[in-house]
């Protein structure tokens, strides 16, 4: 017994059709039969909502539809445990080629065409897969966002649900080319990598993407060695208006802030550099006694 036998199943006792549970889980009703007639993998239930969907509209207890793709996967990966990994579609190291920073494009394609999948190639792939992810598990609920995003690809809604839950669900050995094309051309706007350290920069594209500038580290660095530089901060810096009187002191100060989800905007930093100015903020330093 497997997730296509117990779908199909439920849909015959209680009389519904595929595109009733397409509709249900908020996908395409071909990708509904593809997974049906197994033409599709189960996607993993720890990247996507759509057992739960499933579960509530077949009237299943919660979790088992999750709980059968688990072992359905588990038994896929033992078969082909043993597989050599190979190269990347053509399609997606050229859209990751064709997304590198322009002045190094050459030396980076030379680097990747040594390999079929080498090291560089991994890391670089892998990271902007990661970054990418992110950016999805997000938004998937945020119907907006996947709406905006398959009118950049030209797809549906329904079309790009489907997109997004399968790109969730790939990794970098089994990413396709439609994942490229209807999600990463869009998503991604350009990626930078130093060679003598590794570390990477990836931009996201500034319409679909909050955060937009993603960095990775790769060598060993004092704490402030390197202090990386909020969008906030950069334009608080740039308008006159907002710093135009701030001391070097203050500014080292207001670099030194750290925020882990939430984003300042310039606003913070013009009304953190009041407080830092505020001497009701600051304790005075006590004068020794002197008797």
């Amino acid at each position: 017994m497997d997730v296509p036998f117990v779908i199909r199943h439920r849909l015959e006792e209680l009389g519904l059709e595929q595109r009733d549970l397409a509709r249900a889980a908020r996908v395409t009703e071909s990708y509904i039969s593809q997974l049906l007639t197994r033409r599709k993998a189960p996607p993993a239930p720890n990247r996507t909502d759509i057992y739960d969907r499933m579960d509530k509209f077949l009237r299943l207890p919660s979790g088992e539809l999750a709980k059968l793709a688990e072992l359905q996967r588990k038994e896929q990966l033992k078969r082909e445990l043993g597989d050599e990994p190979t190269a990347l579609l053509g399609g997606v190291r050229e859209l990751i080629l064709r997304k590198c920073a322009p002045d190094k494009e050459a030396e980076i394609r030379a680097i990747f065409e040594q390999q079929p999948l080498g090291e560089l190639e991994r890391l670089v792939t892998s990271k902007v897969l990661e970054v990418a992810k992110q950016v999805a598990r997000q938004e998937l609920d945020n119907e907006y966002w996947v709406r905006m995003i398959a009118q950049l690809g030209g797809r549906s809604y329904e079309e790009m649900r489907v997109i997004v839950l399968e790109f969730l669900d790939t990794d970098i050995f089994h990413v396709s080319a439609e994942n490229c094309v209807s999600f990463l051309e869009p998503l991604i706007e350009s990626w930078d990598v130093d060679l003598a350290t590794f570390g990477l920069e990836i931009v996201l594209n500034r319409r679909v993407a909050t955060g937009h500038v993603k960095r990775f580290e790769f060598v060993e660095r004092e704490f402030d060695e390197r202090v990386m530089e909020e969008q906030g901060l950069t334009e608080f810096l740039r308008d006159p208006a907002l710093s135009g009187t701030a001391t070097a002191e203050e500014i080292a100060a207001l670099k030194r802030l750290r925020f882990t989800s939430k984003r300042p905007t310039p606003l913070f930093y013009y009304r953190e550099l009041q407080s830092l100015r505020d001497p009701l903020h600051f304790r005075t330093p006590q004068e020794p006694d002197r008797h």
